[in-house]
């Protein structure tokens, strides 16, 4: 065996031996001898040697050993995983809430890269960059058939140093070349804060938890307070979750001083920790709905638990995804890191809200989660748990709405339209040639129809990705259609969240939420509230 391979083993063995003295400093001293834990590894050992010198091919060692560390790790619980080295960088920067380039959100549209959207305030905005600008070569060199994995190579970079890129703009016969200077792009909580047009409720969608996602919230929370909101919609669906400390800030803002938000509870001492609420950052006691679905997990279940268990508002929506565990981030000698479960969370009512995962299949835990049957997500009416006014809740698995709604559902021809981005292709074309329409939004959300035209214009993309056109289908989901062709026009005249100011016109959850706010003035008002200091 060559040194080198010697020494690649040695390393991917140090990994597995790097996790095993991670488990070993999460366990109680009494709970392994240290000669049974050797023997586990030397038994590991001995199996892995004999594959490297017998096999009927030659493996390949890295594999193997991560295929051993993802199988240890899912015999343990769904969410605790292993993050290999390649994977870092991209997962810092998401959770931390910035990374360094140019400053775009993008798609491969057709295999070629094209600018969805200019982060705001970045430098791609700076420059003039457009939704829908394809970008064709990156420093001279063709962009087409480009991998994610290669726009962000080339296009992420140190701050300051700058990158040229060549711009075919539709509408425009002329390709040019933009030179970007690269900065600190932030990575946005809040995807969309704006008022609705009643003129009192405001409306927030948080799509991650990141480490600004308590500061993001504060700004849309003072954006709309100055604008005169009176009351609140909080969406939440399809939000993953993220950092639990942030989960509690968010909670905080609405709720008094005094009463505790989320609590935990680990194996060791030092992993269990009750949050109690503070008056640093309180805002307003005015109304709020939060809106959740199946996709709404970890720690939107820890905002929406406690908005539900402190009767401050109301919960509205699918029963949530049912993630109840907490994972510490263990650095790793290979550059990767280890996500392990260490404590389990629990609403203020005391609900463990973690959906049940003893056969351990993946595939069925996941898949269960969204699925709308009523076995699957009919309340446990054995685990019963009650609020700060005595209102019944329910634990067993995800947080069950004050009030459910079904799911809205569309056709599998207009699911694939969106999957295909035919919607934004269709966004992108009409907005170029109509650039006269972004002189005022109120007068374009107000007065701007789907024409016989646009509709013909939505065919031919249809048919350039050798989609079959159903008419059926189309009937169907007509007013969702256009709708989606209205949005992503606003997208490429304005920005994306111009999309969600027209999207939620047809947003049935978000008019059964405001029709909502007298019954979570109620629910809010069921017992006295600390004062606020």
């Amino acid at each position: 065996m060559s040194n080198a391979k010697s020494i690649k083993i040695t390393l991917l063995l140090s990994v597995i031996i790097l996790i095993a003295v991670a488990f070993n400093r999460f366990e109680s001293r009494d709970a392994y001898s240290s000669d049974s834990l050797r023997e586990q590894l030397e038994r590991f050992n001995e199996v892995f040697s004999f594959i490297n010198r017998y096999y009927v091919e030659t493996p390949d060692r890295e594999k193997i050993i991560t295929g051993a560390i993802n199988g240890m790790l899912s015999e343990l619980d769904p969410h605790s995983a292993y993050i290999p080295p390649e994977s870092m960088q991209r997962v810092t920067e998401e959770f931390q809430g910035e990374f360094e380039g140019i400053g775009i959100e993008f798609v491969i549209l057709n295999k070629i890269l094209t600018v969805v959207s200019p982060i705001v305030g970045g430098p791609s905005e700076a420059v003039g960059l457009l939704p829908g600008d394809q970008i064709t070569r990156i420093e001279g060199e063709s962009a087409y058939d480009i991998t994610e994995d290669d726009v962000q190579k080339k296009l992420r970079g140190k701050k300051g140093t700058q990158v040229t890129v060549t711009i075919l703009r539709p509408g425009q016969s002329e390709q040019f070349d933009v030179t970007i200077t690269r900065d600190k792009i932030p990575i946005y909580s809040v995807m969309a804060s704006f008022m609705l047009d009643d003129g009192e409720t405001g409306y927030i969608y948080l799509g991650r938890f990141a480490r600004t996602t308590s500061q993001d919230v504060t700004d849309a929370l003072h954006k709309l307070e100055n604008q005169g909101m009176r009351q609140l919609i909080f969406d939440l669906r399809g939000n993953s979750g993220g950092y639990l400390d942030q989960a509690f800030a968010v909670a905080d803002k609405f709720i008094p001083g005094g009463y505790k938000i989320v609590y935990t509870k680990g194996r060791l001492d030092n992993l269990s920790e009750d949050f109690f609420s503070t008056n640093r950052n309180t805002h307003s006691m005015y109304p709020m709905v939060v809106l959740i679905n199946h996709g709404s997990a970890s720690a939107s279940e820890i905002v929406s638990g406690a908005i539900q268990d402190l009767d401050r508002g109301l919960v509205l929506g699918q029963t949530s995804f049912g993630k109840g565990l907490v994972q510490q981030q263990i650095p790793l000698r290979d550059g990767g890191a280890l996500r392990l479960t260490v404590s389990r969370y629990y609403t203020p009512s005391g609900r463990l809200i973690q959906r049940p995962y003893d056969d351990g299949n993946l595939l069925d835990y996941y898949s269960e989660a969204y699925d709308d049957s009523a076995q699957v997500h009919e309340p446990d009416t054995t685990q019963l748990y009650f609020t700060l006014a005595g209102r019944t809740v329910f634990g067993g698995g995800g947080i069950t709405p004050d009030s459910t709604l079904a799911s809205e559902k569309i056709t599998r021809f207009t699911h694939l339209l969106r999957m295909k981005r035919v919607f934004f292709e269709f966004g992108s074309t009409w907005a170029s040639e109509h650039r006269d329409l972004s002189r005022d939004f109120a007068d374009y959300q107000k007065n701007f129809v789907i024409a016989r035209q646009m509709i013909e214009n939505l065919k031919k993309i249809i048919a350039k990705h050798d989609i079959d056109f159903s008419q059926e289908a189309y009937d169907k989901d007509a007013d969702y259609i256009h709708l989606e062709m209205k949005a992503e026009v606003a997208r490429h005249l304005w920005d994306s969240e111009h999309y969600y100011m027209i999207r939620i016109k047809g947003d049935s959850e978000v008019e059964h939420a405001r029709n909502l706010m007298h019954e979570a003035e109620r629910i809010k008002n069921l017992h006295a509230w600390n004062a606020m200091q």
